[in-house]
């Protein structure tokens, strides 16, 4: 196939934004009504790509179109063209105001209630302008959001060694689980408590095939232990910290959620001595794509606050967190001390 003659020529952008969009609602039909043109016009530019390419991209079926191997491959090549094109777009504005833009990342939930909101007051403090458009991610369902080019990023918790090919994960700091409990709970008041203690305690764990879920499963069985049958099963940070905070409740935190949270959620770390644990947090990007500088510079924010934590066994001994992590309205004050 000649570049020039078959391709080159005759494959335009806005062909390949009719076939995401064909392959995305999975009809025709319903891609022209999306795009605002006539179902006639997607048909002709389908049947175009096809012939110019000399292979069939959909299957035909009476409820609608799928790609076959041939359409999926064009589609995977169309998604990283577009995404390309975002980048370097962004990268132009950029180089023109680096003070404005839109950034758009993800991050589970346990980060966006601890990590995040610090690395995120630091960055906004530099650059305030700036959206921060934040994605609740799951990191459980193989990084779709990223693979499909809907975040930048990603910043959340991982298990060593980290697998995937198309991705890259740099590790921003340890990661530990800790027991934890509501101030009102009667355990906060031991200085010592093992864990053994509490397996017939009120536990509060995630979802076992999560990696949160399957991290607990680990730590009590490195601890020679019997996973406790749990009186509530969330994903969710939310409800998990309301119901700690009545005072019947244990549940297992990450330890930087508590650094920068406990206080604000009445959530205090019980003494118990735990094994080690092969997790960390790190950003997530897929390899070789071209990051946006205010991505970059998010991350370098990550890196920086990340840097400031404390070592796992310091957090949650009641020490408020580092200078670097006040809030915005705290650091004015004391920048306004210095005019």
């Amino acid at each position: 196939m000649q570049w020039a003659d078959r391709v080159g020529r005759r494959v335009k952008l806005r062909d390949l934004h009719m076939l995401l969009a064909v392959a995305r609602s999975g009809s025709v039909s319903k891609a022209a009504k999306e795009l605002a043109i006539s179902h006639p016009v997607v048909s002709k530019t389908i049947s175009e790509l096809e012939y110019t390419l000399g292979v069939r991209l959909f299957d035909r079926r009476s409820q609608g179109v799928s790609p076959t191997m041939y359409g999926e491959a064009l589609l995977k090549c169309g998604v990283v063209v577009f995404d390309e094109m975002r980048q370097g777009i962004r990268r132009v504005e950029f180089l023109a105001d680096p003070t404005i833009g839109n950034l758009r990342f993800g991050c589970p939930e346990a980060m966006a209630a601890g990590l995040v909101p610090a690395v995120a007051e630091r960055f906004s403090r530099q650059y305030p302008d700036v959206v921060l458009d934040m994605i609740n991610a799951d990191m459980t369902l193989k990084y779709r959001e990223l693979r499909e080019r809907d975040v930048e990023f990603l910043i959340g918790r991982i298990q060593t060694p980290f697998v995937g090919e198309d991705l890259v994960a740099e590790t921003l700091f340890e990661e530990r689980l800790l027991v934890v409990a509501g101030t009102e709970s009667p355990w906060t008041r031991r200085r010592r408590v093992e864990l053994a203690d509490l397996l017939d305690q009120s536990w509060i764990l995630s979802p076992p095939d999560t990696v949160p879920g399957m991290l607990a499963s680990e730590l009590f069985r490195a601890s020679g232990l019997q996973i406790p049958s749990p009186k509530v099963i969330t994903f969710s940070i939310h409800l998990t910290c309301s119901l700690l905070a009545a005072g019947r409740f244990l549940a297992l935190l990450p330890g930087s959620m508590l650094w920068f949270s406990a206080k604000r959620l009445s959530l205090k770390v019980l003494p118990v001595k735990l094994p080690p644990q092969g997790s960390v947090v790190a950003s997530i990007t897929v390899k070789g794509r071209t990051l946006s500088p205010l991505a970059e510079r998010f991350i370098d924010c990550a890196r920086v606050v990340a840097k400031t934590l404390p070592s796992q066994e310091a957090i949650g001994t009641g020490k408020s967190p580092p200078v670097a992590h006040r809030s915005a309205k705290a650091q004015s004050r004391k920048n306004a001390g210095h005019v």
